[in-house]
């Protein structure tokens, strides 16, 4: 590989940090890996100070709407975990570092896409409370709530603005349940994850370990800051609460590939599964949300033709 192989430009450095053969056949395997450094410390620092920022009041363009299901913690709230979806829109400085090729990249090489949008993106702040209910994410994997996207190659980055451990909640990847068949589709939602029962997720994920012959089990991302771990969109993942000093900052950074599009997705109660850019995003000739929208999904990563 050379630095112009593709159409975003890579330097030698960069590309010694993709994931090897061998680390593209482990995420196939088990639904996860864990990068090299990707960030600098100073890109880090970067997304923190305007995380910052962004929680006194700052927001360069505000979102035009507000879904029905937008997760968007605001100070009246009070000291829960923060979820600040689209932070990569209403943010300049958080959107262009997310943006960095290098990671479009990690995840094309993955996912074996060609070209990488970003989905959706949260900013994330848990804070040092142990004994607050919503620091803990119950198990649940994100194609759950993409019903509406037509692609399987979908995937997630976990990104710490720290060194982030089990000591302070770090996500934490049910290894191999990628590969699992569901024991129901009758999971698929619209909800938030936040919305649903959390024994009832625990349950979901004891049957489903069940259904396919195996057992839980749960392995800890220890994220060194700068480095970012990935999964697949069919891993279950969860995290447990805070039990640090300081807050556990993050962003959740969704990717699909250049492929993925709308797709209609009837529920098992008989309704219509939505998202949340079917109420921002243009719409296609057909009349559908486009998800290849650059306003809110813009491309991270494209290989020559």
């Amino acid at each position: 590989m050379t630095a112009n192989t593709w159409e975003f430009t890579l330097t030698e450095e960069e590309i010694e940090l993709l994931p090897s053969d061998s680390d593209v056949e482990f995420y196939a395997e088990h639904g996860w890996y864990l990068s090299k450094k990707l960030f600098t410390d100073e890109e880090v620092e970067r997304l923190e100070a305007a995380s910052e920022a962004f929680y006194a009041g700052r927001v360069d363009r505000p979102l035009p709407g507000r879904p029905p299901r937008l997760a968007y913690w605001k100070p009246e709230n009070g000291p829960v975990q923060r979820h600040n979806d689209y932070i990569h829109y209403e943010s300049a400085d958080i959107g262009a570092t997310l943006r960095k090729p290098l990671l479009g990249a990690v995840a094309a090489r993955l996912s074996g896409a060609t070209e990488i949008r970003i989905f959706q993106s949260t900013l994330i702040f848990k804070p040092p409370r142990p004994d607050e209910p919503s620091n803990v994410v119950p198990w649940h994997f994100d194609g759950d709530y993409w019903a509406t996207s037509a692609s399987e190659r979908m995937l997630t980055a976990f990104i710490p603005f720290h060194d982030c451990d089990e000591h302070m909640g770090t996500i934490t990847m049910i290894d191999g349940s990628n590969g699992w068949q569901e024991a129901s589709e009758d999971n698929v939602t619209s909800m938030h994850f936040a919305d649903r029962d959390r024994n009832d997720l625990e349950s979901i994920l004891a049957r489903n370990a069940r259904f396919n012959g195996t057992e839980v089990r749960k392995v800890p991302m220890i994220i060194p800051k700068g480095h970012a771990s990935f999964h697949h969109s069919h891993t279950y993942h969860g995290s447990g609460e805070n039990r640090s000093t300081a807050p556990r900052r993050a962003v959740s950074l969704h990717l699909q590939d250049g492929e993925n599009a709308y797709q209609e997705y009837r529920l098992p109660d008989g309704g219509t599964a939505s998202y949340n850019h079917d109420f921002l995003v243009r719409r296609t000739p057909q009349g559908t949300p486009d998800y290849a929208d650059p306003e809110f999904c813009p491309v991270m990563w494209r290989e020559k033709a």
